[in-house]
């Protein structure tokens, strides 16, 4: 065991019988018996009768032959032991050892069953357990082994910030294109956040691109350590202050295909929270539940991914002290919780780049992820008042009038809110001229009464107007600002106002044109909030007017989700598309 500061190694046997040196030595014995071949030996043969020559001939050649033969079987018995000792079944008594609450599910597919066949496939255990309730997964009958194959970690390095370490797997996962070199980049950021990224070592890689803190200095106390095990790889993060390990990945294998990526850790409680958006307790419960990440509009329910992702957990620890984590990937994902307790990462794509925050209380965990995510806009103080709001007003006559039944009533109102019936024809930066031509004086009427009015906007832009008749699309096409498809030309979908495109705010410069037309609507109608609403972003068909493309992106081997194909069919745009 090598022993480091910030480190230790530890080389975990795979248990593999060693080839039998008896058997070796049998085989050499059967080609030590061959007939001499000396000068000595040709001599007394000539003097022999011809046919015991022939004899002696025959049986030499049938003696090599049978050498021959014996050296091809041993080559391909070792072979088949290399092969076996990768791709080999584990032995049922390994698997049964395994606790049911630290089986870590190798079959995860939705709308599979799970056959002895297909596990073993895998190289997997597989053992039958009781049937869990409908609606639940329960423990998983397809399992890792403990010595399932990893990736292996080689050498590994002091940086000015951490340390960088490289990984290599020797044997092919069961997912395509697994990627077989990574690096691990290991950075003490502060002294109570810590930002591991492991990524592929020979080609870039999509990373969300978000502006994170950037340090120039290593944490000089922190308040954790980090340790790794070498074969198979995994990290363990601690608190230094109590010993309490936080994270330890060595309990799971690793995957890091092109479009299929997992890690899991133990956890230090099952005091978990967090893992939005999804309409649930505000404990997670930890019997065998998955949440699915991928951003839809859609009516909250259980057990469904709803309109955000925010892909951060907080863990309570049973000493009362706090600590977060924090995966900076995009791409859909799901997180799978069992009873050990433990949680599993998976994500189809993108890298594994995790942020832990060590508090040590939530609220300074809160305030640590915050850091690196960015803080959200202090709200006016209005904005924290009295607020009315619905569907179905009609005119802005009758908005008006709602406003004034306040007033008269004595009932408390700071703002003022509209839906898209303001609009003409649901078109964003437009106003309906018959039914909602009083709205200005409406807005100056809140405004004297020291009120405020909030619209609302669906980044869904009309795009069948006559050319030169809506300035948003036209402008918007001018700058070149919308999502576009595989060929070039914008995307279209359908939102409120019909068949629509999508503005990618990836691109700087639809900020520019964002703003100018918000400015441009403003001078109408002078709102003092808006209302984002559709810009998950939502789109009422699948992938676009055409239907969802049929690109690797759209159809990944692997589907988080509780439905069947979430990624196609969870009311978005396509993911095979063109950004600025």
């Amino acid at each position: 065991m090598h022993l480091m500061k910030w480190a230790f190694f530890h080389e975990r046997s795979r248990h593999r019988q060693p080839l039998s040196t008896r058997n070796m030595k049998s085989y050499q014995k059967l080609a030590a018996d061959d007939p001499h071949t000396t000068e000595s030996g040709d001599e007394a043969a000539d003097e022999k009768p011809l046919c015991h020559q022939k004899l002696s001939a025959w049986w030499m050649g049938g003696g090599l032959l049978m050498v021959a033969v014996l050296l091809s079987g041993v080559t391909v018995w070792v072979l088949g032991q290399i092969w076996w000792s990768q791709h080999t079944v584990p032995p049922l008594t390994k698997c049964t050892a395994i606790p049911e609450n630290l089986r870590f599910d190798c079959y995860p597919e939705k709308g599979t069953v799970v056959t002895r066949e297909l596990c073993e496939k895998r190289g997997c255990c597989f053992v039958e357990t009781n049937r869990p309730s409908a609606g639940v997964r329960g423990v998983p009958w397809c399992f890792y082994s403990l010595d399932f194959p990893s990736y292996a970690l080689g050498s590994i390095n002091e940086t000015q910030l951490g340390l960088v370490g490289s990984l290599t797997r020797q044997t092919k996962a069961y997912y395509p294109r697994d990627i077989e070199k990574l690096q691990l980049t290991v950075e003490f950021e502060t002294d109570t956040r810590l930002h591991v990224k492991i990524t592929d070592a020979t080609s870039p890689r999509y990373e969300v691109p978000i502006e994170v803190p950037r340090v120039t200095k290593r944490a000089e106390n922190p308040t954790y350590s980090i340790e790794f095990s070498k074969d198979p790889f995994g990290f363990i993060v601690k608190r230094r202050s109590s010993g309490a390990v936080l994270i330890n990945t060595t309990v799971a294998p690793l995957f890091f295909a092109d479009q299929f990526l997992q890690v899991s850790t133990l956890l230090p409680s099952k005091f978990l929270y967090g893992l939005g958006e999804h309409q649930s307790n505000f404990l997670h419960s930890l019997e065998w539940n998955t949440l699915t990440f991928w951003a839809r509009d859609i009516s909250p329910m259980e057990s469904c991914n709803l309109y955000g992702v925010h892909p951060f957990y907080l863990v309570m620890e049973n000493d009362g002290n706090a600590h977060g984590v924090f995966l900076l990937n995009s791409n859909a994902m799901e997180v799978a919780l069992q009873p050990a307790p433990a949680l599993t990462w998976r994500t189809i794509g993108g890298i594994l780049d995790f942020y832990i925050f060590l508090g040590p209380d939530p609220n300074l965990v809160v305030q640590q992820y915050q850091q690196v995510i960015g803080f959200p806009a202090m709200p006016p103080f209005w904005a924290l008042g009295f607020h009315l709001c619905r569907w179905g007003y009609k005119t802005s006559n009758r908005t008006w009038e709602v406003v004034k039944a306040m007033r008269n009533y004595q009932i408390p109102q700071d703002t003022q809110w509209n839906d898209a019936e303001y609009m003409d024809q649901f078109r964003d930066f437009t106003t309906d001229l018959q039914s909602f031509n009083t709205l200005s004086q409406m807005v100056e009427d809140l405004h004297k009464h020291g009120q405020h009015y909030v619209i609302i906007l669906d980044p869904g832009i009309s795009s069948t107007n006559p050319p030169g008749s809506y300035r948003p699309y036209d402008e918007g096409l001018k700058h070149g600002i919308f999502i576009n498809t595989t060929q070039g030309k914008p995307l279209i979908g359908e939102v409120w106002p019909g068949l629509t495109a999508f503005p990618d705010f990836s691109n700087p410069d639809t900020h520019q044109w964002w703003l100018e037309n918000l400015n441009r609507f403003h001078d109408l109608v002078p709102f003092d909030g808006i209302w984002l609403d559709m810009n998950e972003p939502s789109n009422f068909v699948d992938g676009s007017e055409q239907g969802c493309s049929h690109g690797e992106l759209d159809s990944p081997p692997y589907v988080p989700g509780k439905t069947r194909d979430p990624v196609n069919s969870a009311a978005t745009i396509s993911v095979l598309l063109h950004e600025f």
